[in-house]
């Protein structure tokens, strides 16, 4: 019994190694509604058969805080799928925080600055306290969610309103690199010196990089 979990943003890109074992193991598959059409001829035509929401064994969501997603996880199911886990499932979860939550949908770039501010500072205060000896790592990793709450917050509120999504800002972390530090794409094996980099930064920065 899985939940096939894709990433809302890029739906089309199924875990092949997913869909073929659940084939070869004679599985059914249903889909929720925010499923594309095209996803789900590509599942069928890997072998599995569509079953109905409640008999079928491998359900195939976009959601991860969907009912049906809810129910089978708590039932013991297993989440699979580029959705699952890390940038995409923290990203669906945003996105869903300000589909049904009022506070969140009341909030702009200003309004949540006071928020990042502090959870900026925790973070400094965790880096601080590990680098000293009286903090641990897991505490370092939650104050670095809360830094990363911050930005998808501030990613999907530009989303809504047609400016730029999470996507985007990737994109432009990694086009001011490939200005700043040409040696991370040119293939560069050997160490860069610090002098080169400043040198290539410095120089990306003046021609206004």
């Amino acid at each position: 019994m899985t939940v096939l979990l894709l990433d809302p943003a890029s739906p089309t890109l199924i875990p092949a190694e997913v869909i073929t074992a659940a084939a070869e193991a004679g599985h059914t598959v249903a889909f929720s509604g925010a499923v594309p059409e095209a996803v789900r001829k590509l599942v069928l035509g890997c072998g599995l058969r569509e079953s109905t929401t409640g008999s079928a064994t491998v359900w195939v969501d976009t959601e991860p805080g969907s009912p049906e997603v809810l129910r089978r996880t708590d039932a013991g199911e297993k989440l699979r799928g580029p959705g699952a886990s890390g940038v995409a499932a923290a990203r669906a979860v945003m996105t869903r925080a300000l589909d049904v939550g009022e506070w969140e949908r009341n909030q702009d770039h200003v309004s949540l600055l006071p928020y990042l501010l502090e959870e900026t500072e925790e973070f400094a205060d965790a880096v601080r306290a590990h680098a000293g000896g009286t903090g641990t790592a897991i505490e370092l990793r939650g104050e670095l969610a809360d830094v990363l709450l911050q930005v998808l917050f501030h990613a999907e509120i530009a989303a809504r309103r047609g400016d730029f999504d999470l996507d985007d800002v990737a994109d432009s972390f990694t086009s001011k690199l490939r200005r700043r530090a040409p040696y991370l794409f040119d293939g560069t094996s050997a160490t860069v010196p610090v002098e080169e980099q400043e040198k290539l930064w410095q120089a990306a920065k003046s021609r206004g990089g």
